[in-house]
């Protein structure tokens, strides 16, 4: 529906302004085409003649604000699509801030999207996974969330926890085992088909890797 998409954007909008910015265009620009071309997606319904048997909402996406792009630059509008009237309310106060840590410009925009892409995405769960919890609370367990901490500092936080060393135990797998549940849940609403969530984790897993390298 138009209310999931448009929410679905809120979500991943800064990929796609992380692509327009590394294709040239200063901040104030990027940021009225990120807002046009969701503008677009909404209301031209770009999504109509997509089968999504045929990839996933991540390639579809760069797909569309490349071709959105080169509409762009072939024929500059003076009046805003759509009159300048706003179909999407997009939190991008921060996003030339958030651009300036990106990793370095070897990043292609396209290698730029895809990594924005995952980040945004572990934001998202992690966001998730903090609504379950108080803040104290979630910014203790977090540091266990992967991988093992020292013995020292959990029996440390079991104690700030108020918890025994079971209990600390039994937080930090139920902690995970949400972790990778709202993981799948994320990812399968951006694939056509359950079967490739897998390939998708692991193809994420790929971009994390390249861009923390960059």
């Amino acid at each position: 529906s138009r209310e999931a998409l448009g929410s679905f954007c809120g979500t991943y909008w800064y990929p796609v302004f992380a692509f327009i910015r590394r294709k040239g265009l200063d901040s104030d620009r990027a940021r009225d085409c990120t807002q046009d071309f969701f503008a677009a997606l909404l209301e031209k319904d770009y999504l109509a003649g997509v089968e999504r048997s045929k990839g996933n909402f991540r390639s579809f996406l760069l797909a569309a604000v490349g071709h959105f792009l080169s509409n762009q630059f072939a024929a500059e509008r003076a009046q805003k699509r759509g009159g300048g009237q706003r179909f999407l309310s997009l939190e991008m106060e921060n996003a030339e801030g958030i651009y300036r840590n990106e990793p370095a410009d070897s990043l292609t925009p396209e290698a730029l999207f895809e990594y924005s892409w995952a980040t945004s995405l572990m934001l998202r769960i992690l966001q998730c996974l903090r609504d379950r919890y108080s803040d104290h609370d979630f910014d203790l367990l977090k540091p266990f969330l992967i991988g093992e901490e020292a013995r020292g500092d959990g029996i440390a936080t079991a104690e700030r926890l108020g918890m025994s060393a079971g209990a600390f135990k039994v937080a930090i797998h139920r902690l995970r085992k949400r972790y990778r549940d709202v993981l799948r849940e994320e990812i399968a609403r951006t694939v056509a088909d359950p079967a490739q969530v897998d390939d998708e984790i692991r193809y994420l897993i790929t971009v994390l890797a390249r861009g923390e390298k960059a």
